[in-house]
């Protein structure tokens, strides 16, 4: 390693750029795993930033002109400079990563695409595309039109720690289907490094997707087929050790496809990563979640079939870690009970050390923390706590045992259920303990790990869906819209807020889920929908042979994001189509109702942009950077796009302060504007900085821009180097 690093210097002292690149790709190989799942990094991933302005320092390539369907020149260069103007406008170029001296060339500006190294700074901004308004004060969905990895760098300013779901679908990386690009080049089956760059693509993502997840509580979600199945596995458990990780089998096409001399495959897969306390909910299963397929988790049985049940009692001895005498003493100790009447009388103290019988008490038994085998364990709560608890009446006697009886508590889960209203308290029990019952309309537990659901069946509620609301147009392999509201409630259900992303958005399921999940309990819940505006492999040779280029107005309508994802989710709310007519048929299972009623939800799109660190600094990329302080601050209402003369401006939500002259006039409106939780306050100087804050009410958050700006993409910069 020590030679190595020698000649590295070398290398570094002759050719200052190889030996840059050298000494990044010894550090890449330093890393690398000699155990577990081990593949390349691919350094660097890159992407072509189609309509992005061109400026003097930018990374590009010369487009073959038009009407060639051919790659074109692959070399990067760097331009120095500009001539001309209008169409005849031209840069200079120098190429980069080469020796001295190196090629320098001239190319028409209208012929050139930036393109974006993963190890470059990014500043991003957003440009709104339009919206869709029919949820009065609720939070806006987001659709964003971006290369993905840039708009998560994009979230982590907006949504660090702050995202509860994200549910993805990534390119399952099929090969013969052209279904996804690395570094601008289709992924083929015979590419031998094909699964290794799937794994690099995605690890990169997730990394950074990571940052986004509320580590106390939340859920990270992957679809996936046969053939990244146990590779995605491997690489969840290896970049998550902190979380759970489990996954679920379920069939989305129950006739199956035809594979190359295998089985007919009927099924795919569903990882779950669960962080902090995040775990599926106890939700209730109608049968067709038993394996008769009937439905899908939908109409509850009648209400005559249903029966009563009670809130989960559970043991009061001590399970799993820490569960011997010896690791809590305080709490082994005896517990005197009527055998007759199966009531207990007494709660006693602890037992000295050095002795296991408790002290006799005339008439009663003496139960004590001992398992079957006769070794000592130890009660959940102490000895003032049992007796505070069956005051409540969250203590009762099971079955007898060769100790005296079981002895079984309401925890405290279980326990404001029961205050909460979910259970009837119809009084106490002989024993004193609640009497609290419910309905049971269905088989209220956790959902097994294989899914056979008809809802779920990928043709009919995935493709002829979308075919129905988006009349010819098609989209290749879409999820059905009732497997993935299923797949999400699990973790949404007690959470009517939570903010959903989708940063492989598609044909846009998730956002339509969200909305639908909102519709049957009245949340508030928010998606975050990220898709490119790529278009197929067929369309793209066409266009090309056409003389079009990305970038193209003609080109970009065919794009996923404008002709797919932003159509559908407009028409889900209004419940029209893009042509106007009403949307035909209606929604089945667990909520049924026609199309054409639509949602009372809002939604606003958004392209990424790409600013330069000095115009942010300057206040002069403020109208691209308002996007994202909105989306901060809740995506609710409209958007500061701009101050104006008064120095500052406020919604019902946040605000934004220019001129700090005009400060005590702004904290005055803030202070009489209840709803709002976030001011951006524009300003160098940390103490003027500070003696805003001070002035404001308490439980407004402040930020100070452009500094947390800046920051936040000076630290994400590099990350991948």
């Amino acid at each position: 390693m020590s030679r190595l690093s020698d000649l590295i210097r070398q290398a570094k002292a002759a050719d200052s750029q190889l030996g840059a690149d050298l000494e990044r790709e010894f550090r890449a190989l330093g890393k690398r795993r000699t155990f577990g799942l081990v593949f390349e990094r691919h350094q660097p991933e890159a992407v072509e930033l189609a309509g992005q302005p061109v400026r003097k320092g930018d990374k590009v390539r010369v487009l073959p002109s038009r009407g060639v369907t051919s790659r074109g020149d692959q070399r990067l260069w760097s331009v120095t400079g500009f001539a001309g103007k209008g169409s005849d406008r031209v840069a200079h170029l120098v190429e980069v990563g080469q020796d001295e001296p190196r090629n320098t060339t001239t190319a028409l500006v209208a012929d050139l695409v930036i393109v974006a190294e993963f190890r470059d700074d990014i500043y991003p901004g957003l440009i709104e595309t339009g919206r869709v308004e029919h949820g009065g004060d609720k939070p806006f969905h987001t659709v964003i039109n971006a290369e993905n990895f840039h708009a998560l760098e994009m979230l982590t300013y907006t949504h660090r720690h702050a995202i509860d779901a994200i549910y993805i679908d990534p390119p399952y990386n099929k090969g013969s289907f052209r279904d996804w690009k690395y570094n601008n080049l289709y992924v083929e089956a015979d590419d031998d490094y094909r699964h290794s760059k799937w794994l690099a693509m995605m690890e990169r993502r997730l990394l950074v997707a990571a940052e986004l997840l509320n580590p106390a509580d939340s859920v990270l979600i992957v679809t996936i087929d046969e053939l990244e199945v146990h590779r995605l596995g491997l690489l969840l458990e290896q970049l998550f050790p902190e979380a759970r990780v489990q996954m679920v089998s379920s069939i989305i096409n129950p006739k199956g496809v035809s594979t190359n001399g295998g089985f007919r495959r009927a099924d795919e897969y569903i990882f779950f990563v669960m962080f902090g306390s995040s775990h599926p909910a106890r939700l209730t299963l109608a049968p067709e979640w038993s394996p008769s397929p009937r439905g899908a988790m939908a109409e509850a049985p009648d209400p005559e079939d249903a029966r009563e049940v009670e809130p989960e009692w559970t043991s009061m001895m001590r399970r799993g870690s820490n569960s011997r005498r010896v690791d809590r003493p305080t709490m082994f100790y005896p517990i005197y009970a009527d055998p007759d009447t199966k009531r207990i009388v007494e709660v006693g103290e602890a037992i000295p050390a050095g002795t296991s019988e408790a002290p006799p008490k005339e008439g009663l038994v003496a139960i004590l923390p001992l398992r079957r085998n006769g070794s000592e364990g130890r009660w959940q709560v102490g000895a003032d706590e049992l007796r505070s608890r069956m005051a409540q009446g969250r203590v009762r006697l099971g079955r007898a045992t060769a100790y005296g009886f079981v002895v079984n508590y309401l925890p405290d889960g279980a326990y404001a259920d029961v205050q909460s209203g979910k259970y009837e308290v119809r009084g106490r029990a002989d024993d004193g303990s609640l009497l609290a019952y419910r309905a049971d309309l269905g088989d209220d537990r956790v959902a097994p790990t294989q899914w056979k659901i008809q809802s779920h069946n990928a043709s009919e509620y995935g493709s002829t869906l979308i075919s129905d609301i988006l009349p010819g147009r098609r989209f290749d392999f879409p999820k059905s819209l009732y497997a993935v509201e299923d797949t999400i409630r699990f973790f949404v259900q007690d959470k009517p807020t939570a903010v959903v992303l989708d940063f492989f958005s598609g044909s846009g399921t998730t956002a339509h889920a969200v909305m639908r999940l909102n519709k049957q309990d009245g949340g508030q819940r928010q998606c975050i929908s990220v898709t490119n505006n790529e278009v197929s492999a067929d369309e793209q040779g066409a266009l090309s042979a056409e003389g079009l280029r990305p970038g193209d107005p003609d080109w970009e309508k065919w794009g996923v994001c404008d002709h797919i994802t932003k159509p559908r989710i407009k028409a889900a709310i209004t419940g029209k189509t893009p042509d106007g007519d009403p949307l035909r048929g209606a929604y089945k299972f667990t909520d049924e109702f026609p199309m054409a009623e639509g949602f009372e939800e809002n939604a606003a799109f958004f392209t990424l942009t790409y600013e330069g660190p000095l115009s942010v600094a300057h206040h002069r990329a403020f109208a691209r950077v308002a996007p994202m302080l909105w989306l901060r601050a809740g995506a609710r209402g409209p958007i500061i796009t701009e101050i104006g003369d008064k120095g500052w401006d406020l919604t019902d939500v946040y605000g934004v302060l220019d001129d700090l002259d005009t400060a005590a006039r702004f904290v005055t409106e803030v202070k009489k504007t209840p709803g709002v939780a976030m001011v951006y306050i524009v300003t160098d100087d940390d103490l003027a900085f500070q003696m805003v804050c001070r002035e404001l009410p308490k439980g407004v958050r402040p930020v100070q821009l452009y500094e947390s700006y800046l920051r936040n993409f000076e630290i994400n910069s590099g990350r991948f180097a």
